[in-house]
């Protein structure tokens, strides 16, 4: 289930938030109503991270591997 919290809920609620971080799960925060930031756990982190990484490594590779350039309109 998506946890939707106030950030007041951040500093008040410390050891709610840590538990739902660190089940896996992200928990969004909001300021006056408005999407703020997202708590993540490192684990989840740095998978996501991982995965970018990856994929940008790859295009490297790829890039490399290939003379064709496509190049915006301007």
């Amino acid at each position: 289930m998506i946890q939707i919290r106030p950030v007041s809920d951040l500093r008040n609620k410390f050891p709610d938030i840590e538990k739902i971080v660190n089940e896996g799960e992200p928990v969004y925060l909001t300021k006056n109503g408005y999407g703020a930031m997202v708590v993540l756990s490192l684990d989840l982190y740095s998978q996501l991270i991982g995965r970018v990484e990856t994929a940008l490594d790859e295009a490297d590779l790829f890039a490399k591997a290939d003379d064709k350039r496509i190049h915006p309109a301007i």
